[in-house]
């Protein structure tokens, strides 16, 4: 039996018809055709799947779509503007954090999601963010150091627009 649900996914509403059982990650590729989410494990355990929900890192490989119902969802896909990368995706480049890039979208998200929550983050806090997204190429520092340096860059864009205001 499908059921039918809304959600927005990158500030664009979406209705889908979906089978009870289809996972969020199922939806959003198949469905949405957003293939910057990457599902490797199927069981929540790698975090590359990973979207935000509402503000909120999720798992997609093992939620429901059902129940993403009237839910707003980022993927990698929705973070640019326009052309223009986003300061955590120029960050990652510009620090070698990017290596085969299956894990990067899972990455990134998981950096933005701390950073929306705690713009200015220790590196223990940044460690501690980053463990749930698992990555096979890298030793993860030069993925903290992206995020460190995503989290200076945004900090001193903030300052300067309230500088501009003033």
């Amino acid at each position: 039996m499908l059921k039918q649900i809304r959600m927005t996914i990158n500030g664009e509403k979406y209705e889908f018809m979906v089978e009870p059982w289809r996972t969020l990650s199922e939806v959003i590729r198949e469905k949405a055709g957003l293939t910057g989410l990457k599902e490797a494990c199927g069981t929540g355990e790698c975090g590359n799947c990973l979207v935000i929900m509402d503000g909120k890192p999720v798992k997609s490989c093992i939620y429901l779509a059902a129940d993403a119902n009237d839910k707003d969802i980022v993927t990698i896909e929705g973070i640019a503007c326009g052309e223009e990368l986003h300061p955590i995706q120029k960050a990652f480049i510009e620090h070698g954090a990017i290596q085969c890039g299956f894990c990067t979208p899972g990455m990134i998200l998981t950096a933005k999601a701390l950073l929306d929550e705690n713009p200015s983050p220790t590196r223990t806090e940044v460690k501690e963010a980053m463990e749930g997204v698992l990555c096979r190429c890298t030793g993860y520092v030069q993925i903290v150091e992206a995020v460190l340096a995503a989290a200076e860059e945004m900090a001193a864009y903030s300052g300067q627009l309230k500088d501009s205001s003033q």
